[in-house]
């Protein structure tokens, strides 16, 4: 499958890619003298694309092996049994991109963006000299991704039935609402993916490793799941106690807690919600949960927005999903959180005052924030030691005084002033 018969493309130099990339991208400006970019069928293996607008431009059964498209828009773009194995897409836009029947075999597409995109089975063919119809050889068959890096890409809504995903590395990747129906993801790795509501019927899960994936609502209907690791996998049953556990109905635990909160521990408790499932409760939006004991517990997509919870212990809690925007997190302990795609804009992240003599800052070091969106937070001295901020969104951030030792900020937007301060140290 995909024996790739090149004597009949065009093979193009870097000289000619790049005058052809220019001319699309002054079409897409709406300058003169622009035209579309159309490679259907080119040569164009090992040759560089990285950085460059082509969005809805024509790649139909071209030949990209080994090329660089890190980092391009790429857009609606038709790669329609197009050859891009081994091709470097890390970071590339490929929002309703047309992949059907492409080989992606080895590519990197480690952080990109695949929304909407079509990877479905896909057949070219064209007409010969007779005026009948032939296959092109290389493209029969489903899209292929063996051994494809997915990291952290989004595929939200992508559709992907029929793929070959053996060995494909989807780890972090987004996948809410994605179509993989009778897909072959053997042995593939889906770590903390996520997959809500996706439809993986009649898929083969068979070795995958699921763990720590959330596969709440999906759809297994007669997948094959044998030998796959579901371990720490977040599904539609409790994890942990649920709320019909606790020693009290929870309304009233979060009124007792509210009195304490307000009278200064006069009156009420404090609540105590460790290793709890707390999705069913849809909101917690601007409730006064200061010093809320909930380490462990899980607040999968729930809202807090506005919540007060400085000085709370949230170590390893799940908050991936979570609405914390404009939420009071002072000296909160969230080490070893989950926190990915989590909404912290202008969220108080900064020490809080325990006497004129201490500052507790906030703890977030171990803590997995991948595509978390810290627009506006107030990040002053919290400790980033260790943690995971890949792709994450920090611009208008403050973080002065912060801990990053070992922070993993890959592809990350960061405030130019603490850009400029980090280059300067260096």
């Amino acid at each position: 499958m995909h024996a790739i018969q090149r004597t009949s493309f065009a093979k193009l130099s870097q000289k000619d890619l790049s005058a052809a990339i220019a001319r699309h991208e002054m079409l897409y400006s709406g300058r003169m003298g622009g035209a579309r970019a159309v490679f259907a069928f080119c040569d164009l293996g090992g040759l560089d694309l990285s950085g460059r607008n082509l969005a809805d431009s024509d790649f139909t059964g071209a030949v990209l092996e080994e090329a660089n498209l890190a980092g391009a828009r790429l857009d609606s773009a038709s790669f329609f049994g197009a050859d891009l194995r081994r091709a470097n897409l890390t970071g590339a836009s490929l929002r309703r991109g047309d992949l059907r029947g492409a080989c992606l075999r080895g590519a990197n597409l480690i952080g990109a963006d695949l929304y909407e995109a079509d990877l479905r089975e896909g057949t070219i063919a064209e007409k010969d000299k007779f005026g009948d119809l032939r296959v092109l050889q290389h493209d029969v068959g489903p899209s292929e991704l063996p051994n494809a890096m997915l990291n952290s890409a989004n595929l939200e809504r992508a559709k992907m039935s029929g793929a070959v995903a053996i060995q494909a590395d989807f780890t972090d990747a987004m996948m809410k609402g994605c179509r993989l129906v009778r897909a072959n993801l053997r042995q593939a790795s889906f770590v903390g993916a996520n997959l809500e509501g996706a439809d993986l019927s009649s898929c083969d899960l068979s070795g995958a490793n699921l763990s720590g994936a959330i596969l709440i609502g999906a759809r297994l209907h007669m997948a094959l799941m044998q030998g796959a690791d579901l371990t720490g996998a977040l599904t539609d049953r409790a994890c942990g106690s649920e709320p019909a556990d606790l020693a009290a109905p929870i309304e009233e635990l979060l009124a007792s807690h509210a009195r304490w909160v307000e009278t200064d521990g006069r009156d009420g408790r404090p609540a105590d919600f460790s290793r709890t499932d707390l999705r069913k409760l849809g909101s917690l939006a601007h409730r006064p949960l200061t010093a809320l004991i909930a380490p462990g517990a899980n607040f999968y997509g729930l809202n807090l927005e506005g919540a007060s919870l400085q000085g709370s212990n949230l170590q390893d809690a799940d908050l991936r999903s979570t609405r914390l925007s404009g939420s009071d997190l002072r000296g909160v302990n969230l080490s070893g959180a989950k926190l990915n795609y989590a909404d912290l804009r202008d969220a108080r992240l900064g020490p809080l005052m325990i006497s004129e003599a201490r500052l507790l800052p906030a703890r977030l070091e171990r803590a997995t924030a991948r595509y978390a969106d810290f627009r506006g937070a107030d990040l002053r001295r919290a400790n980033l030691a260790g943690a995971d901020l890949a792709y994450g969104n920090l611009t208008d951030a403050d973080l002065r005084g912060t801990n990053t030792s070992d922070t993993d900020l890959t592809g990350t937007k960061l405030p130019r002033i603490f850009v400029e301060s980090v280059a300067a140290a260096s």
